[in-house]
């Protein structure tokens, strides 16, 4: 390298998750993380859900983890939320546009599990079965 090596702005270069710096990588895990999956489910439709619905579709999740969740989703432009005033307050949530552009990636990896979940737990199974025996 020279002087004249000129060094580029991070926003210059391609997004690669499999950079530790990348912020595409922050991206991919809030997209993967527990809940956004199920969450990006129930608003698939399109109509606002309130939380209430949310927390009773999305069976096991708190609503503490749910609002966090949530949040974060607010956070980084994938769903509306909508406060409406009464007593109590309603809360609905709906897919942004960004939001809805998960909508099919997410499907594909959702149906993958659903299709392939006995294949996996025999190959856990198996695995199991042959550590106890070491």
């Amino acid at each position: 390298m020279t002087d004249a090596t000129v060094v580029l702005d991070r926003a210059e270069l391609p997004a690669d998750v499999l950079n530790q710096d990348c912020p595409s990588r922050t991206v991919l895990r809030h997209l993967t993380d527990r809940w956004t999956p199920m969450i990006v489910t129930v608003l698939a439709h399109g109509e606002p859900v309130r939380f209430t619905e949310l927390r009773r579709t999305i069976q096991g999740v708190s609503p503490k983890v749910l609002t966090e969740t949530l949040r974060s989703m607010e956070r980084d432009g994938l769903v509306l939320r909508q406060v409406t005033a009464s007593v109590p307050p309603r809360v609905d949530y709906q897919l942004t546009e960004l939001g809805a552009s998960t909508v099919g990636p997410l499907a594909a990896l959702r149906s993958w599990a659903e299709q392939h979940v006995d294949a996996v737990q025999e190959n856990r199974n198996r695995y199991d079965d042959a550590r106890e025996l070491r």
